[in-house]
């Protein structure tokens, strides 16, 4: 049974900056067994991750509506997957893997479309960090402060 979606979550994959990501990576840290380096999870942790070049790639489908259908849910935030939808950008730690915006100028303009197009079709949705729900700094940046800066107010 669909939930009403509630939150975008914004995340960072907690890689060092300038490392690309790819979908299979994700893929294979977020499902691979345990015993081989991954979570084990059954779905991964993102519906979209933004490249380092601004490319948003799809990890899971959706039927981009206003519900969260039980095949949609994927695992971003403990306690929020089931109202929410998770994407990512490749990055969000320096070299020595301490927490820092790393989002390149393609990153910030792909994210700042992509939420303005959510926001658009999605007004009562609230956008937040991983970092609002978990002890984690995870995007690395503070998600309000940028939602304003880009002409979001929620």
């Amino acid at each position: 049974m669909a939930s009403r979606l509630r939150y975008l979550v914004l995340h960072c994959t907690a890689t060092p900056e300038g490392r690309e990501v790819t979908g299979d990576d994700i893929r294979r840290m977020h499902l691979s067994p345990v015993s081989q380096g991954g979570r084990g999870w059954k779905q991964v942790g993102y519906t979209d991750i933004i490249h380092l070049d601004g490319t948003v790639e799809r990890l899971v489908d959706n039927n981009e509506d206003a519900n969260v259908d039980p095949w949609e849910i994927t695992n971003g935030a403990k306690g929020y997957n089931s109202v929410s939808r998770h994407i990512t950008y490749a990055g969000g730690c320096d070299r020595s893997m301490q927490p820092k915006d790393t989002r390149t100028p393609a990153q910030h303009k792909a994210m700042e479309a992509y939420v303005k197009d959510f926001h658009r079709r999605f007004s009562g949705v609230r956008i937040i960090g991983h970092n609002e729900v978990a002890a984690k700094a995870c995007p690395s940046f503070n998600v309000q402060e940028w939602l304003r800066s880009i002409g979001i107010n929620q």
